[in-house]
């Protein structure tokens, strides 16, 4: 009697026993309580009155500490939540559109365009990925006040600079998954360059584009040294508005600075939970070895 061949899933996939199961299950739980505590705390304390905060960190607001949103309304009062918030949507919005934009058609040319220049471009996108920020932070704030771009505008182009190096290296590592022939085929059918990429590529990296969308909103969203050397105190973003809670001789108001934290990272949170599964999706696929 003939055996039953084997599916490429029962071949190449390990078997995991249900004690294993249980330990990996355990220990994920473990990881996830580990980094959601911290969230939880900063919720926690935001609906307690300040003078408790320092003092019962990890009990829940009673009678006695809670004080309701009155944390949410005097901190978004002070720091002019709202127009802190609105500079940060357009900071973020814009400059991830624009860095999806350019670093998908920048991977796409030096991957398809074969030459010496190119390469060399790609490495130098890719060497930009391990040059720390501290190492060119002062020289590159002197240049953007010369070329004034110390503005909310201006940013944009800069962040579009600092964000460029991962996301071609995503990008070219699709584009080279992407064959070549549907390409030739549009161009036969009358399609200039620009059509092609618009038409037929773009639409096709869509899981990376969204992937480098989600990487490059959380780090633009919450970043604060670069706005703060950059836009200085005018067109405060959210985290530069936040730091003004802090008084005088290092007082600080926990109750109004938790309530404010809270109220920055819950817009970010909802864009990667919505997104969040175009990720792994987005990685995979930008890691196809050329």
């Amino acid at each position: 009697m003939a055996k039953k061949k084997k599916t490429a899933n029962e071949i190449d996939t390990p078997q995991v026993s249900k004690a294993q199961g249980i330990i990996i299950g355990v220990f994920l739980a473990i990881l996830s309580i580990l980094f959601l505590a911290p969230i939880f705390i900063v919720l926690l304390n935001s609906f307690k009155s300040k003078l408790y905060i320092s003092a019962e960190p990890f009990n829940f607001p009673d009678a006695k500490t809670f004080v309701g949103l009155s944390n949410y309304t005097d901190g978004a009062v002070k720091i002019g939540f709202f127009q802190s918030f609105g500079w940060s949507l357009f900071i973020t919005v814009l400059s991830v559109g624009v860095i999806v934009l350019f670093t998908a058609m920048t991977a796409w040319v030096i991957t398809r365009i074969k030459s010496k220049f190119t390469s060399m471009l790609y490495y130098f996108f890719v060497f930009a990925m391990i040059v720390p920020f501290q190492m060119v932070m002062f020289t590159m704030t002197f240049v953007a006040n010369r070329l004034h771009l110390d503005n909310p505008v201006g940013i944009i182009i800069i962040y579009l600079g600092f964000g460029s190096g991962l996301s071609v290296f995503m990008f070219s590592g699709f584009v080279k998954a992407i064959p070549i022939a549907m390409e030739e085929a549009a161009m036969i059918d009358g399609c200039n360059p620009l059509q092609t990429f618009f038409n037929i590529v773009f639409p096709m990296l869509k899981p990376t584009a969204i992937t480098v969308a989600i990487l490059n909103a959380m780090w633009v969203w919450n970043d604060y040294l670069l706005p703060y050397l950059i836009l200085g105190t005018e067109n405060k973003t959210i985290p530069i508005a936040i730091q003004y809670l802090r008084g005088g001789y290092g007082s600080v108001d926990m109750g109004a600075m938790m309530a404010m934290l809270v109220l920055a990272i819950v817009p970010i949170i909802i864009f990667y939970l919505t997104c969040q599964k175009y990720i792994i999706k987005g990685v995979v696929a930008g890691a196809v070895k050329g």
